[in-house]
């Protein structure tokens, strides 16, 4: 799709995803464009699908969820469910922030975000290992978020 894309637009993207607050009379002066031109390039990458929607960054550890969490799962082919139906179960619950279907040795990579890592077993152990689909999983808890984009 970046090939419909010129500098400008990646420009305003790359803009953007720093700042979707950022005013158009603002993102005009930077970019060197009529605030018009910014408006209708916004709109364009909107109606395109390439802008799917505006979002904020919350600060995970003011909002009590400092505690981020990578667990691997294995899907279990016999249970009667497919592997997305078990993905959109485990996408349902409380305290998942993404569910991921991937290739190799494990089928599903899921990313929690909880109080702390005793919150975290909670979420494996009391909700995510009873849905029917999941056969083993491993955990793996975050010590430092070095990069994180939305």
């Amino acid at each position: 799709m970046t090939g419909n894309l010129d500098a400008i637009d990646l420009r305003l993207l790359k803009e953007l995803r720093e700042n979707a607050r950022e005013n158009i009379a603002s993102l005009s002066k930077k970019l060197g464009i009529p605030r018009t031109t910014v408006h209708y390039r916004i709109r364009r990458l909107l109606d395109e699908g390439i802008i799917e929607k505006f979002t904020v960054k919350p600060n995970y550890k003011k909002l009590n969820l400092g505690t981020t969490a990578f667990i691997l799962a294995r899907y279990d082919p016999d249970s009667g469910l497919t592997q997305r139906q078990v993905a959109e179960r485990i996408a349902a619950l409380e305290g998942v922030y993404e569910v991921h279907i991937i290739a190799g040795e494990w089928d599903l990579l899921i990313k929690v975000r909880a109080p702390s890592s005793e919150e975290v077993g909670k979420i494996v152990v009391d909700k995510l290992r009873e849905i029917k689909g999941i056969e083993q999983t491993v955990t793996m808890v975050s010590f430092v978020t070095v990069k994180e984009e939305l």
